[in-house]
């Protein structure tokens, strides 16, 4: 009998990355030297940079694993520190300038990570035509912009299992950042998850409008509580971090309340005792295979990558062992055969 739903890895590669201690202090990209931009960089010396969303490289959420992603590159691949770097966007005035500041100093392929960063992500390719870009949670129509997007809806669906079989209340929330297609996805997928468990148990769901505002999410995250949910889901980013500290302080105070983390195993940061699974989004394998497939000479350019179960994009993390009883997590693993196999289809708009 399978014990544990795992699907923290893409292909073979290791479930280790380390995350090297970096401030909120922004990093300056150096020059590539004697290359030239769009360049198909070797193993030794390919230069990889990205451009987080306001969330910032810390934000215990995706703007971090896209970085560990790189860290693991120049880890693997042994290349010098100073070939990946990140640049932070405290606005999004910030994107424009901070991709085209890697793309003028000629590095090999530029990230930018967040469905915020489409547009002007695009506006940089099309006025660089030579170079290389990736983006995580946006498709950009770009011959040299290569996408990946994730089926965040499926694994979401995962965590609304959870979260219908393990609420004592019969209320559960999602606390999502923006409105935007990527976050609507998670919603969904969760509430059709929950639903699917037990169509009585009430989703109580508030957008906060933002990524970076831990007091907000601690504020949401305490009306939702006060309106009886017992654990909430959140797709926030660092706001979500307020979630976390909300759910804290109720436990201190002997309420019984949890939180489902989401794209990194976030009870790594918060506790076992407060996080009661994490949906897991590789978006850390996604930026290393793509940017390892360009040492390689692969470029998927003006193509999307779509990462879900099937992929192994998307799931619950390994320790959801720790506060998730055995039968629930086979019953979560029945339902991701159901997905895998195509009888169930999970909404994402």
């Amino acid at each position: 009998m399978k014990k544990v739903l795992s699907v923290l890895s893409v292909a073979t590669l290791s479930l280790s990355l380390v995350l090297a201690g970096c401030g909120s202090k922004e990093a300056q990209p150096q020059g590539q030297t004697g290359g030239n931009g769009g360049a198909t960089g070797s193993a030794s010396t390919i230069k990889v940079g990205m451009v987080t969303d306001v969330g910032g490289v810390n934000d215990n959420s995706f703007n971090q694993s896209a970085w560990e992603g790189l860290q693991k590159l120049q880890t693997e691949l042994n290349l010098p520190k100073d070939n990946v770097n990140y640049l932070q966007s405290t606005s999004d005035a910030e994107y424009v300038p901070n991709l085209t500041q890697f793309v003028k100093d000629k590095w090999d392929l530029t990230w930018g990570i967040g469905f915020l960063m489409g547009d002007h992500l695009k506006k940089v390719a099309s006025e660089n035509p030579d170079s290389k870009l990736a983006i995580i949670d946006a498709e950009v129509d770009a011959p040299n912009v290569e996408s990946v997007l994730f089926k965040e809806h499926e694994g979401s669906f995962l965590a609304g299992v959870v979260a219908a079989k393990m609420t004592k209340t019969k209320k559960v929330g999602f606390v999502g950042g923006v409105e935007i297609p990527v976050i609507k996805r998670f919603d969904l997928g969760f509430e059709a998850g929950v639903k699917a468990v037990d169509p009585s148990i009430q989703v109580i769901k508030v957008y906060t409008g933002a990524f970076d505002k831990p007091d907000v999410g601690k504020s949401t995250a305490s009306s939702i509580y006060g309106q009886g949910a017992d654990i909430i889901f959140h797709a926030s980013g660092g706001t979500g971090d307020g979630v976390f500290n909300e759910a804290k302080d109720r436990k201190a105070k002997g309420q019984d309340v949890w939180v489902i983390g989401v794209d990194k195993d976030q009870s790594l940061t918060f506790g076992d005792d407060i996080t009661l699974t994490s949906m897991v989004k590789r978006v850390d394998e996604a930026v290393f295979l793509v940017s390892k497939d360009l040492t390689e000479g692969k470029f998927d350019g003006g193509k999307i990558k779509w990462l879900g179960l099937a992929e192994d994009g998307v799931g619950l993390a390994a320790t959801s062992t720790k506060n998730v009883p055995e039968d629930v997590l086979k019953l979560v693993d029945e339902y991701k055969q159901k997905i895998v196999k195509g009888e169930i289809t999970v909404p994402d708009k």
